[in-house]
């Protein structure tokens, strides 16, 4: 008899019931919300009556629309004004924690959810953004949901779903200095492709995922939903119980050994049922960079670009940025560097960055942005001396949000600039202009390429 895996024990255990449509009515332990999602949805309760259900369980914060160079109120973008104000009433109204500008605890909701605590082991976790899967690092099970979930997760602290199926993402050897997790997504996504994922619940295991941090493996489940998948998760180990350990909404001390029973009963079992299982070499992992205009369309870094033929994407991604097919993309020119994002803009990510610049220059003409993920990182880094690193290198070193990653703040490409970027999307007009180009990498990379001014492999710097 087979055993269950992560993902079944932790939705049956909060499965409130079995609807009608065929889907399941899921209990959400966590909801994390924002600006950009919640005006609609706080609207749609009040003219319904309804009440949030169990404020204790939803938290606050800003971050899509919020400025990086300048917090000074009220915000220059009007619309961004519009809507902190109004996420600032509803939380009010509704009794919901909010962590604020210059609260300390500000950030972009993926990595103060960790930080603080609040994300743990054998939870469902909702907010009203995709890359929500980032949670699942901890052997939650965390999920994207649009703004008319969210109003039910406000009220009624559910939400319907088809259950996915599970599979299992194995990643054995090791990985070759100067290559990171965000390579290893970056090839998965590329061997599974853009669409792989759909219907799917990806659990990522595996020597080379066992060896990493906790933060390495947030990026890997990160970018779960580039791939397709509805989510990522990994199992919860000693790795995951001493991050979480006296993180301020973590079980107190004399809770924790409870606590950490529970979270051992719920990693999947030897003997577990998948839907399909796939095996990655770590070893043969080399950087890895996009190229095209989504997430798979990517190579290693040595690698020569693939042949269009027939393929439509292929051949628009080529012609939007400017690329050929059978080319090497080393010491392609770059116009901006940005490390941040909900991917790429922890503490140790800024570190890597940091071992590449210290002591350098960026590029001339060279337009370089580095945005900590979240006031406690840039405390973090503060401390050690990392702002100092870049700002002597050229760099501008900003406050926490989503910056550049989404285009929804002043921080936009202009024209056709080319970007070498940490985020999670190469998407055309991702990044605020609809001629802009992205190409995504690892943080190490994007330092190299800022202090190259063009596109090369991390690992000649790191010899």
């Amino acid at each position: 008899m087979s055993g269950k895996n992560l993902f079944d024990k932790v939705w049956d255990m909060h499965k409130v019931a079995d609807l009608p449509t065929g889907e399941t009515q899921l209990f959400i332990g966590l909801h994390l919300i924002h600006e950009v999602t919640t005006p609609q949805a706080f609207q749609m309760m009040k003219e319904r009556g309804l009440r949030v259900k169990y404020p204790k369980r939803t938290f606050a914060t800003i971050d899509h629309i919020v400025p990086t160079d300048s917090k000074q109120r009220p915000y220059k973008d009007k619309l961004a004004e519009i809507m902190t104000n109004a996420l600032e009433k509803n939380v009010l109204e509704y009794g919901i924690k909010f962590f604020e500008v210059g609260s300390g605890k500000q950030g972009i909701v993926h990595i103060i959810g960790p930080e603080l605590g609040l994300t743990q082991p054998g939870m469902t976790i909702a907010c009203g953004d995709s890359h929500t899967s980032t949670h699942g690092a901890f052997g939650s099970i965390a999920f994207g949901i649009g703004t008319t979930q969210v109003r039910d997760v406000l009220s009624t602290q559910c939400i319907a779903m088809n259950k996915p199926k599970v599979r299992k993402i194995i990643v054995n050897g090791k990985l070759q200095n100067g290559v990171y997790a965000k390579d290893v997504i970056l090839h998965i996504i590329r061997v599974l492709g853009v669409k792989g994922g759909i219907g799917y619940a990806y659990e990522y295991s595996g020597e080379v995922v066992k060896n990493m941090s906790m933060e390495e493996r947030m990026t890997i489940c990160n970018m779960s939903i580039e791939g397709g998948a509805r989510c990522g998760y990994v199992n919860p180990d000693e790795t995951t119980f001493n991050y979480v350990k006296g993180r301020e909404y973590a079980p107190k001390i004399n809770e924790f050994d409870k606590a950490t029973r529970f979270w051992r009963s719920i990693a999947s079992d030897e003997n577990s049922f998948y839907d399909d299982t796939i095996y990655i070499d770590g070893n043969k992992i080399e950087p890895t960079l996009t190229f095209g205009i989504n997430p798979g369309q990517s190579i290693g870094i040595t690698e020569t670009m693939p042949e269009s033929g027939d393929d439509k994407e292929l051949a628009l991604a080529y012609r939007h940025m400017k690329l050929s097919p059978g080319e090497n993309i080393m010491d392609a020119k770059i116009n901006v560097a940005f490390i941040g994002s909900c991917t790429n803009s922890r503490i140790s990510d800024l570190r890597e960055a940091a071992k590449i610049v210290k002591g350098k220059r960026r590029a001339d003409g060279i337009k370089a942005i580095v945005v900590p993920g979240s006031e406690q990182v840039a405390k973090a880094a503060e401390a050690e001396g990392i702002d100092k690193i870049f700002l002597d290198a050229g760099f501008e070193w900003r406050s926490a949000g989503c910056s550049m990653c989404l285009g929804m703040n002043p921080d936009k490409l202009i024209g056709d600039e080319l970007c070498v970027s940490t985020s999670n999307r190469n998407f055309i007009g991702r990044m605020g202009s609809p001629t802009g180009r992205t190409i995504l990498m690892s943080p190490a990379m994007v330092a190299a390429a800022a202090i190259s001014g063009k596109i090369v492999d991390v690992r000649e710097m790191l010899q």
